[in-house]
């Protein structure tokens, strides 16, 4: 009997790791609207939607109801052990069991539409479409603070220490004073119908109507990175890996360069409107993705991650490294140099020269970059890996053992 229950401990863990080779959805419960905000306490995912809150404590494959049902849930924020859930209309609840009771919480607030939620330090603060409120008593009273707004319709907001930056239909500003005042920060900024905003490795990001724009001197300028021919209203930073980026045509993009180059990472997702991204980290992270047709999907990190840059000073030539470990099991790592921009394919080959995966195909900038292989779906033996490009072609050779 104990056998048989490792046997099936294993297949299932085996076809768990192989489903997630590309997006899975998840047994979240259909008829619920669209899902448009997530937040993480530990390994429990709460997902906002038309239709109230659920959660889940198996990373998806089971959810249950967690209060306001009837209501349409759009934004999450916790504060300590709270957790605050802003509305389309009824404005914001707080809960201090994990959705078994909530309370209302609108005592100043004039707007009940609340399209995003932060913290800073001590204080809460609530994007309306109508400005600003901030809370220094957790959701006890509220006051408008919209000194310098000359756009009220609040799409985001990001804080990174004392700097809170509010995106709103018309651009992004710029508060060091817990929102007393705000000023203007649109230079660069080409569309400025701001869809989302997070900061990822120091710079801060803003998904628009019409792409993804990054700036690394708090808004003083801001740089087009690219992302075009769509809404990216979901921004999600994966920290020491990169950006996560969504929009409404259903496609999910990977930047670990912030924001020079991205990988689509969308197989496996319908052309469905993505609202909202979250991480539950771990040993293997997953990351989720709502839609607009009640549906959350699920992935592995490290089945998307694609290549990461490990210098960005331009070497003198073309090199491939030995992978490291060597042999290894399951997961190996290789490097790589580029003297120039180029289009490039890395691919596995197996002992009778078969090709086993394509792990890069892409325009890549001249660096150093390091990818990881992960034969968790492959036998033991030998494998060959040949990177090519129209100037460059070296094949090495790495030792799978299980």
């Amino acid at each position: 009997m104990k056998k048989l229950h490792l046997l099936f401990f294993v297949f299932y863990f085996f076809m768990f790791k192989l489903s997630f080779a590309q997006w899975l959805q998840t047994g979240f419960p259909t008829g619920n609207g669209g899902v448009y905000s997530f937040t993480v306490s530990g390994t429990t995912l709460f997902a906002g939607c038309q239709n109230g809150v659920f959660l889940t404590n198996n990373y998806g494959t089971n959810w249950s109801p967690a209060g306001l049902q009837g209501d349409e849930v759009i934004s999450f924020v916790f504060s300590g052990s709270t957790l605050f859930a802003g509305t389309a209309g009824h404005g914001i609840y707080s809960t201090t069991n994990n959705g078994i009771s909530w309370i209302q919480v609108n005592n100043g607030l004039t707007n009940f539409v609340i399209r995003t939620l932060a913290i800073s330090g001590t204080n809460i603060f609530a994007g309306t479409e109508s400005g600003i409120f901030r809370s220094s008593n957790n959701g006890t009273s509220w006051i408008a603070v919209n000194s310098g707004l000359t756009n009220t319709y609040i799409t985001s907001i990001a804080v990174s220490g004392s700097n809170i930056f509010a995106g709103t239909q018309g651009g992004v500003f710029y508060s060091t004073n817990n929102g007393a005042s705000w000023t203007a920060v649109n230079n660069g900024l080409t569309n400025t119908l701001i869809t989302a905003l997070t900061f990822s490795g120091g710079s801060l990001f803003a998904g628009t109507q019409n792409g993804v724009f990054r700036t690394t001197n708090n808004g003083t300028n801001w740089t087009f990175i690219g992302l075009t021919g769509a809404t990216f209203s979901a921004l999600l930073d994966i920290p020491g890996t990169g950006l996560l980026a969504a929009n409404n045509l259903g496609n999910v993009f990977l930047s670990t360069n912030n924001g020079s180059n991205w990988s689509n990472v969308s197989t496996g997702l319908p052309n469905m409107g993505i609202w909202c991204l979250a991480l539950i980290p771990g040993a293997d992270p997953i990351v989720f993705a709502g839609n607009d047709n009640s549906q959350v999907y699920r992935r592995l990190l490290t089945q998307m991650l694609s290549v990461k840059v490990i210098s960005s000073i331009v070497p003198l030539q073309f090199n491939l490294s030995q992978n490291y470990p060597n042999p290894f099991n399951p997961n190996t790592k290789i490097q790589f140099a580029l003297p120039k921009n180029v289009f490039l394919k890395l691919t596995i080959y197996d002992v009778l020269g078969r090709e086993v995966e394509t792990i890069v195909n892409e325009n890549l900038k001249a660096g150093t970059y390091e990818i990881n292989w992960d034969a968790t779906n492959y036998p033991c033996g030998v494998y060959y890996y040949r990177l090519q490009t129209r100037d460059f072609v070296e094949t090495k050779k790495m030792i799978l053992l299980k």
